[in-house]
């Protein structure tokens, strides 16, 4: 259960290669890679800065992926957050998870991101020409999270 927090670009190609290392049993991938957007809100953005809670955020991470392997049979999950200073078109987030059949491994896939966007401790600051400003939870996360829920 790979869990990695990092100012450094990752290679999609690579992580997957390492998260499969030639496992028979696995049937499915799933992934999702979370990239920066030049808008936001209505207003264009320049760059962003991600912070977080060193140490904290790694435990909220790794509790998602503990919870997921506990709601669905999967193998394994890799999630890989960036932090620091990133710009339109750089990745920020990995999310990988193995499993013997597609939908508990998209399933699974789906729920860790949900709850990284809104369990983890991390801080999103834009900006823009307008001026930097930090970007609030977003209800729409709030709502997808929630389904996770009962």
């Amino acid at each position: 259960m790979p869990v990695r927090v990092q100012e450094a670009d990752f290679d999609v190609s690579a992580e997957l290669a390492a998260l499969r290392q030639g496992d028979a049993r696995i049937g499915a991938l799933a992934t999702f890679v979370g990239v920066v957007r030049d808008m936001n809100d209505g207003s264009g953005v320049s760059e962003m800065t991600l912070e977080h809670y060193p140490g904290m955020t790694e435990k909220a991470l790794e509790a998602i992926v503990i919870e997921a392997k506990g709601r669905w049979n999967i193998f394994d999950a890799l999630v890989i957050h960036r932090v620091g200073r990133l710009l339109p078109t750089e990745q920020i987030v990995f999310v990988a998870v193995s499993g013997a059949h597609r939908g508990e491994t998209f399933a699974a896939c789906e729920f860790i991101m949900d709850y990284l966007k809104t369990r983890a401790p991390f801080w999103k600051r834009e900006v823009t020409a307008e001026g930097a400003r930090w970007v609030d939870a977003r209800e729409t996360d709030d709502t997808a999270a929630k389904r996770w829920q009962g």
